[in-house]
């Protein structure tokens, strides 16, 4: 058992020692003057010293004072130090993705994360162009394309299919019917040769592309909105859809599904620490819930039904 005076004398004679005034230690520890004096002369008691020199408007420490000081106030240095590390600090940690799949993938799911992290702030950056992670712009990007991201650590999430998709009131069962609608066609930005298209569509279904009429659009959450709305057909990505066709709000009437570009979740090298315990428990979370993550499903075969892989 240690043999200390009161922690309340101890933290009162600290103050007022610190600041060499009962008055300003009184104003720290939001109490009375004279509940300091009280606390320290309790303090000076206990030990058998005196440890102040009271005179008109000044104390002075004593000699043993003096000796008590530094120990106590390192003391209690050390104990806020140690205390303030170990609260618990919010972390944040942003995660960049496409508009699209962040506002049909990641926003219906940020809940779970709250739930199993709330200790954790998630901040979602959304970027068609990819953001540079290099920068400390971002922790974490989920990106579209080939895998190869110089720099980065890529851990591959599942690849994509694409297929045309229609609102059922359109009534598509064969693909001929495609020359009776207008199509809808998102501009990819990835530098790809094979990358998805009506073009490549058509090929793979070994029909004339009829795709110089199609409604073209920039943004790809565009592109499923014109399409949810009846405007036409789009050569859509199924894993973007999963939840409207699951619903049957919008329907893929037949195939061929292409093989699009694979998802990946993109981080940079860094030293570990608390950040990055933050940025591994969003990783994880990700990797729970987008690993395999394919737009698969069993499609009616047409009398040309191909698939490509690239």
């Amino acid at each position: 058992m240690r043999r200390l005076p009161p922690l309340a004398a101890l933290r009162a004679f600290e103050a007022a020692a610190r600041h060499l005034s009962f008055k300003r230690a009184a104003e720290e520890l939001l109490v009375t003057p004279t509940a300091v004096s009280h606390q320290i002369r309790l303090l000076e008691e206990t030990m058998g010293l005196r440890l102040f020199e009271r005179r008109t408007r000044q104390v002075v420490m004593t000699e043993a004072a003096q000796r008590l000081y530094p120990v106590l106030r390192d003391g209690f240095d050390a104990f806020a130090r140690t205390i303030d590390g170990l609260r618990a600090r919010p972390s944040t940690v942003t995660l960049t993705a496409t508009r699209a799949f962040t506002a049909r993938l990641l926003v219906p799911r940020v809940a779970s994360f709250q739930e199993r992290r709330p200790d954790v702030t998630l901040r979602l950056l959304t970027a068609d162009e990819p953001v540079d992670l290099t920068a400390g712009t971002a922790d974490l990007a989920i990106r579209y394309g080939g895998g190869a991201y110089p720099g980065l650590r890529s851990e591959p999430l599942g690849t994509d299919r694409l297929a045309p998709v229609a609102h059922p009131a359109l009534g598509l069962t064969a693909p001929e019917q495609l020359a009776q609608h207008r199509l809808v066609h998102f501009e990819w930005r990835v530098p790809h040769p094979e990358k998805p298209s009506w073009p490549r569509w058509f090929a793979a279904a070994g029909l004339p592309d009829r795709s110089a009429s199609a409604l073209h659009c920039t943004d790809e959450s565009h592109a499923i909105q014109a399409v949810a709305a009846g405007h036409g057909v789009g050569l859509l990505s199924l894993t973007l859809v999963a939840a409207e066709l699951a619903a049957g709000t919008l329907v893929q009437p037949f195939g061929p599904a292409i093989e699009g570009m694979g998802f990946h979740l993109v981080r940079r090298p860094g030293p570990g620490g608390p950040e990055d315990e933050a940025v591994t428990a969003v990783r994880e979370w990700i990797l729970a819930e987008f690993s395999g993550i394919t737009g698969t499903r069993t499609l009616p075969r047409c009398p040309h039904d191909a698939i490509l892989s690239l």
